[in-house]
C-alpha cells in the first residue's frame, strides 16, 4: 500500500472545520482547486456552506456539526465517508468558538476569568482533538493521513494580549507536536500553520486601514498576508512534498514573526 503521505492531493478527502466562510472558505477553495474532495463543515453558516459547495461542484460535500460534540463529529466523518465512498484522510482544524477580536473590549489580567479560558480551550483544543480522533480509524485504514491545525502568530508575538484565545492556540501547538509522535508510525503527519492579521476576513473587516499599513511596513515583504496566500501554505502540508515534515509550526505572516 502507498502511504497517503506520498499520494497527490487529488486523492485525499479533506475535512475543513469552520469551512463555510472567512479563512475556512479560502482553504476549501484552494483544496478543491487541487482536485481534492472536500468536506465543508459548518456550525451556523449553512447557507454560506451550501453556496460555496455549489460553486465548487461535485467535489464538495456539506455537513453541519459542532466540533465540540463528539457524537455529531463522528456522524459527520461517517456521513462524509459514505458520500465519497472513501475515508476522510486529511483534517484541517480551522473552527473557532465565538470570539470578538476587539482590543478595547478584551479581558485584562485583573478581570480575565477561567470560564473565558475554558471556552476557548474547549472549542479550539477540544474541537480539534475530537475531530482528529473521529478521523483516525479512516486514516489508518487508508494507510496514513494529514492533520493541519490553524494557529496564530500571537503565540510568538502577542501584540494584542487576547489571553484566552492565545492560550488555547498555544495549547493546540503543543498538542500538534505531541500528537505527531503518537501518529507518525501510522503515516499520519500533524502540523500547524499560523497566521496573523489577514487582509481581509470577517475577523479583520473592521480593522482600520492605518493598522494594515503599519503591519505591512513592519514585514520584510512589506505586505499583509491575504487569506489566499495563507491557504497556499496549508496546501504544502497536504502535498507529497511535505511527507517528511511533522510536528512543525509554519508562521505565514510575511516575515513579521521569525519563528
Amino acid at each position: 500500500m502507498v502511504r497517503m503521505s506520498a499520494v497527490p492531493m487529488s486523492e485525499h478527502v479533506v475535512l475543513v472545520t469552520g469551512g463555510a466562510r472567512g479563512l475556512g472558505a479560502h482553504v476549501v477553495s484552494a483544496v478543491a482547486a487541487q482536485g481534492a474532495r472536500v468536506v465543508i463543515n459548518y456550525r451556523r453558516s449553512r447557507d454560506a456552506a451550501l453556496a460555496l459547495a455549489e460553486k465548487i461542484g461535485e467535489q464538495a460535500f456539506v455537513v453541519g456539526a459542532d466540533v465540540t460534540d463528539r457524537d455529531a463529529v463522528h456522524h459527520m466523518i461517517a456521513t462524509a465517508a459514505k458520500h465519497f465512498d472513501a475515508p476522510v484522510t486529511a483534517v484541517i482544524n480551522n473552527a473557532l468558538p465565538d470570539y470578538s477580536f476587539n482590543g478595547d473590549e478584551r479581558s485584562h489580567a485583573d478581570d480575565l476569568t477561567w470560564r473565558e479560558l475554558d471556552t476557548q480551550l474547549h472549542g479550539i483544543v477540544g474541537g480539534a482533538l475530537t475531530t482528529i480522533q473521529a478521523a483516525l480509524p479512516g486514516m489508518r485504514e487508508a494507510g496514513g493521513g494529514r492533520v493541519i491545525n490553524i494557529g496564530t502568530n500571537l503565540v510568538q508575538n502577542p501584540v494584542v494580549p487576547y489571553h484566552d484565545y492565545t492560550a488555547a492556540k498555544a495549547a493546540l501547538l503543543a498538542l500538534t507536536r505531541t500528537l505527531s509522535h503518537d501518529l507518525g508510525p501510522d503515516g499520519i503527519t500533524v502540523n500547524m500553520v499560523s497566521g496573523g492579521l489577514l487582509r481581509t476576513t470577517d475577523a479583520s473587516a473592521a480593522t482600520p486601514e492605518a493598522v494594515f499599513d503599519a503591519i505591512a511596513a513592519s514585514t520584510p515583504l512589506r505586505s499583509v498576508t491575504t487569506p489566499a496566500e495563507f491557504a497556499d501554505a496549508v496546501l504544502f502540508f497536504l502535498s507529497p512534498w511535505s511527507r517528511a515534515v511533522t510536528g512543525q509550526n509554519l508562521v505565514v505572516d510575511g516575515g513579521l514573526v521569525k519563528n
